[in-house]
């Protein structure tokens, strides 16, 4: 398989400013949420090498293990679009806990972006982190890509 971009190749560390704008951007992503199972609503959005937002939403099914999550959703996006060198991922909802990705969202980001920064964020607080924090063992196949 060609890539035209690398997602596991890390980009420059985000500014804070591009950090205000990647969380704006994945609350107009949760706007775009179908949770009407559970009620919860995330938005994501990612910063790619090149200074590109792509973003996701959380899409839920009756048949639960379709659900994809919005970190999944956006991830993908950027595969698709063959955009690489992922900065940073903004992920936000409302609640109480700060929304930090599911084990599957773990999974795959930790492959697909290994140093990625992970910034949380709900109306009240928010908190940064990284791949190797939330997954420091992943899952790894002996002829996985790098």
């Amino acid at each position: 398989m060609t890539r035209t971009g690398n997602p596991s190749q890390p980009g420059p560390p985000a500014p804070d400013d591009a950090m205000a704008q990647l969380l704006a951007a994945a609350w107009q992503a949760r706007e775009r949420a179908y949770a009407p199972y559970s009620g919860y609503a995330v938005g994501a959005a990612l910063l790619t090498g090149d200074g590109q937002v792509v973003t996701g939403c959380n899409v839920e099914n009756a048949s639960y293990g379709l659900t994809c999550c919005a970190e999944r959703v956006a991830a993908f996006q950027a595969v698709a679009r063959g955009l690489g060198g992922w900065q940073a991922m903004a992920v936000v909802a409302q609640g109480e806990e700060l929304p930090y990705p599911c084990g599957a969202c773990r999974q795959v980001l930790a492959e697909l972006a290994p140093t990625l920064t992970i910034v949380v964020a709900n109306e009240k607080e928010r908190a940064v982190t990284t791949m190797d924090q939330l997954l420091p063992h992943r899952f790894r196949l002996e002829n996985e890509p790098s």
